[in-house]
């Protein structure tokens, strides 16, 4: 478990590297999720983060209900995400942390799966904000490579989920991470 630990930090440190980059002027740019722009897809990041303790200690999301709604970023978006980012990889870091059982909005998960998803969710929308922002938008490719290893025989479940695009086809010789976004309905 310690791997997926590793590769959720490298996913967090690609989404990481693209905030730092955003100017000032680029929180209102589309992004390719169609329903966000910049600052909706940071939010929505941080969003991810700020539950992590609470799920992590056995709350349900009935619980936690409406707690963090609303303006999650304030007036300094960037230290908004590093706040709930540390918080998170403290909690995630915990011994015995992957043991344990988080109640999902669709149910019951190890927390390790729980792990699964939010790494790729760090690492696909690092890609989105690079898109976003004119960065450079290569992942990671040990990430990407395990990313598509876990999620890739997932396909009717990830388009089951209504949380992705429909799956764009992609050529049979493209490389692994044009593969992963292919899957998660992405151009590249």
């Amino acid at each position: 478990m310690d791997d997926i630990l590793d590769l959720h930090r490298r996913a967090a440190a690609e989404f990481d590297r693209r905030i730092a980059a955003i100017g000032e002027d680029q929180w209102d740019r589309p992004t390719p999720c169609t329903d966000w722009n910049v600052r909706d897809l940071v939010r929505h990041l941080v969003y991810e983060n700020v539950w992590v303790p609470d799920l992590m200690a056995g709350a349900t999301v009935a619980e936690v209900g409406d707690r963090y709604e609303g303006n999650l970023l304030g007036d300094d978006p960037k230290g908004a995400w590093q706040d709930a980012l540390r918080t998170a990889l403290e909690e995630l870091s915990a011994a015995g942390a992957l043991d344990r059982t988080v109640h999902l909005s669709y149910g019951d998960e190890l927390a390790g799966e729980y792990l699964a998803q939010l790494t790729l969710d760090h690492a696909v929308h690092a890609w989105d904000l690079a898109q976003a922002i004119g960065a450079a938008g290569d992942l990671d490719p040990e990430l990407v490579e395990h990313l598509w290893q876990v999620w890739s025989p997932r396909g009717e479940m990830i388009r089951g989920s209504g949380v992705f695009a429909d799956e764009v086809d992609v050529p049979a010789d493209a490389d692994t991470q044009t593969r992963l976004l292919g899957l998660l309905g992405r151009r590249r």
